[in-house]
């Protein structure tokens, strides 16, 4: 039976990488603001490529997951 590649993942494969403009788009920010975010250390976690930047929709549902708030003071801790 072949097997279906798509669904095949080997430990030496990359996960599908998004630029930083694509990141942006898939959290709703303005590419800026990732970028601040970057700077401050305060944003997903991200991958350099020389003087690329990129992230792993894994990386940025998890860092979305970790900016969940009950109200303005109250972080919502896991």
């Amino acid at each position: 039976m072949p097997r279906d590649k798509k669904n095949t993942t080997c430990k030496d494969e990359l996960p599908e990488l998004l630029t930083a403009a694509e990141a942006a788009e898939f959290l709703r920010l303005s590419p800026i603001t990732l970028s601040h975010y970057r700077y401050q250390g305060r944003g997903p976690i991200y991958r350099k490529h020389g003087w690329r930047v990129y992230y792993t929709r894994e990386d940025l549902v998890a860092w979305s997951d970790g900016q969940r708030w009950a109200s303005t003071g109250e972080p919502i801790r896991s």
